[in-house]
């Protein structure tokens, strides 16, 4: 799996400069987040306040309950929430491309 950020250097490299998301645009929508892990379980829900009010939610578990790590079920939990970001913002900003075309 390429990291976003080698995504993000081919894209620029290639010059493709037409309106689109980048990962900072992604974070700066970004303005809160919130972590539970449901007692007695290792599931960890991450709920991601965006700057609209709107909010999105990602979540981790694992099968084997000695491999639970707190931190790490927060990083996982994280970034499946903030992947849900992209499709949020990507449908905006084709709404805004559709209206000013």
């Amino acid at each position: 799996m390429r990291s976003e950020a080698a995504v993000e250097k081919e894209i620029q490299d290639k010059g493709l400069n037409a309106p689109r998301l980048t990962p900072d645009l992604i974070d700066a929508t970004i303005v809160g987040e919130d972590y539970h892990i449901f007692p007695g379980t290792t599931v960890t829900v991450c709920c991601l306040t965006l700057r609209n009010g709107f909010t999105v939610i990602g979540e981790s578990a694992c099968a084997s309950p000695e491999n639970f790590n707190p931190e790490l079920g927060q990083k996982i939990a994280r970034d499946n929430a903030r992947n849900k970001i992209w499709q949020l913002e990507g449908y905006a900003l084709r709404e805004r491309l559709s209206a000013a075309g």
